[in-house]
């Protein structure tokens, strides 16, 4: 079973969420705001989405529950992570929020796929770009929304 575990403050997120999980073809979506550790136990796959607020900040939903992620068994999950960001306005900070999911989970034991080419944005810095790829797929809503739906495809299919 699969599971599309999103934080949203205006809704982009959620409804990437929902277009990632349509595009596996079978998974729960999920608020963050709305889990524990308990109900994503269950999950063999877990698909981990934030925003970044600020400069590099983590959504408000995934700041109060990140502590979940370091609560779960990994063995035998796959997990992957997409990001949401401005890489205009915000180009020193683009999809940050990413790094620290990644940060809990490595902790925790477990392991990320997932990573996404870099080519395609213009950005000066991310905390969520390790050797020359983003950790998990980068989206901007506010710049490159007309992209979105091709490279969730494009993405999901590599999982």
């Amino acid at each position: 079973m699969t599971a599309v575990v999103y934080g949203s403050s205006t809704g982009n997120t959620e409804e990437v969420a929902g277009k990632t999980a349509a595009a596996l073809g079978n998974a729960d979506v999920l608020a963050v705001s709305d889990c524990d550790a308990d109900k994503l136990k269950g999950y063999d796959r877990l698909i981990l989405g934030t925003s970044t607020w600020g400069i590099g900040d983590l959504q408000d939903d995934w700041d109060e529950k990140l502590e979940i992620l370091s609560q779960l068994d990994y063995s035998g999950k796959t997990v992957a992570l997409f990001g949401l960001g401005d890489q205009e306005g915000y180009s020193d900070s683009f999809v940050d929020a990413m790094a620290p999911l990644k940060k809990e989970i490595l902790a925790a034991g477990g392991t990320l796929k997932g990573k996404w080419p870099v080519e395609g944005y213009e950005f000066s810095s991310s905390a969520s770009v390790e050797d020359d790829s983003f950790i998990g797929l980068a989206l901007d809503e506010d710049n490159q929304s007309n992209l979105t739906d091709e490279r969730i495809k494009l993405w999901v299919s590599s999982l």
